[in-house]
């Protein structure tokens, strides 16, 4: 269910509603961003990926550039289909037929696997998996969140959302480190603190857009002991409380990047600027929303162009250095 507007909240000027449409604004779907191919056709499907994953997330287009040419294709598969499923819940017009069409798109992942493929996601999808050895988990786990989110919209405790985030989040780092063939059980540790310190600061970027879809995924037992009730997360600017909050949340996905920053120097070398990338990004988000006096609900914080560009040139010569250093 869609929040309700606190009735006691003042009107806005002009630019307060510009801002406010800003923070509440969602991204264009995946099949309207590239014309979606015959089934079939591998080449098509894979440039379809492609444009996908380019339009779609500029930062995709960055770390692509920081992985061998060999992975880049790779990535666009798997960013497709997370994606696609990730808009087939979000666009749906009820939970009902969100389910309805994860559930179809679960057979196609199945017949994927089964090396079966019939949408042109899958098609490409299945190329990565032919040639990688990726397993169907990751795949599964993601859908499983997708799911989740149309039967469950509250989370009382850290202990729960983080539970989340394992399904939500952390599939796409083990995918990307079982692209180089690493499955190694610390570095997936590492690889998952990283992913859930994303999306957390993806949830607190995203107040104002996750309360229009009906959901809060602020932790129930820390809202209340802010004194934080729902009802302020309808007001254009957050209060004082909110941002408290706010601040208590995005330290604790600063303590998940802290304890995955191992990652960088010890995965596989072709990941590692791609890693320290994201990583550095997550913390540039982190540290927009702090300067935004931890306020997303007037603006979503973001990082901009020349600062990403930073990062993606810090990340590279920080992997450069490393290996010097270690010769």
């Amino acid at each position: 269910m869609q929040g309700r507007p606190n009735a006691a909240t003042p009107p806005v000027s002009r630019g307060q509603a510009a801002r406010h449409d800003q923070a509440a604004r969602r991204d264009p779907v995946a099949w309207r961003l590239a014309e979606v191919p015959a089934a079939g056709d591998l080449a098509a499907a894979e440039a379809f990926c492609r444009a996908v994953a380019r339009r779609h997330y500029e930062n995709f287009t960055v770390a692509t550039r920081l992985v061998p040419l060999r992975l880049r294709q790779h990535l666009a598969n798997v960013y497709a289909f997370a994606r696609w499923s990730d808009d087939l819940a979000d666009e749906a017009a009820s939970p009902e037929e969100a389910l309805v069409g994860l559930a179809a798109w679960r057979e196609q992942l199945a017949g994927c696997l089964a090396g079966r493929p019939q949408h042109p996601v899958f098609v490409a999808l299945a190329e990565t998996i032919r040639a990688t050895g990726l397993e169907g988990e990751p795949f599964s786990d993601l859908l499983d969140a997708f799911e989740q989110d149309q039967r469950r919209t509250r989370y009382d405790t850290r202990e729960e959302l983080a539970d989340y985030c394992r399904r939500s989040a952390d599939p796409v780092g083990r995918v990307v480190l079982a692209l180089e063939g690493c499955r190694d059980r610390e570095l997936v540790s590492l690889s998952d603190s990283i992913c859930t310190g994303l999306q957390l600061v993806n949830f607190w970027q995203d107040i104002r857009r996750d309360r229009l879809a009906g959901r809060v995924y602020l932790p129930g037992h820390d809202m209340a002991r802010h004194g934080v009730d729902e009802a302020m997360l309808d007001e254009p600017a957050a209060s004082p409380p909110l941002r408290r909050l706010v601040a208590d949340e995005v330290e604790w996905a600063r303590r998940c990047f802290d304890l995955g920053a191992p990652l960088v120097r010890r995965a596989p070398a072709a990941l590692r600027p791609a890693i320290g990338m994201f990583l550095g990004g997550g913390r540039a988000v982190a540290d927009a929303i702090e300067r935004a006096a931890f306020d997303t609900l007037s603006r979503r914080p973001v990082v901009g162009r020349m600062r990403k560009a930073a990062l993606a040139a810090r990340a590279w010569w920080g992997t450069l250095t490393a290996a010097r250093d270690g010769a």
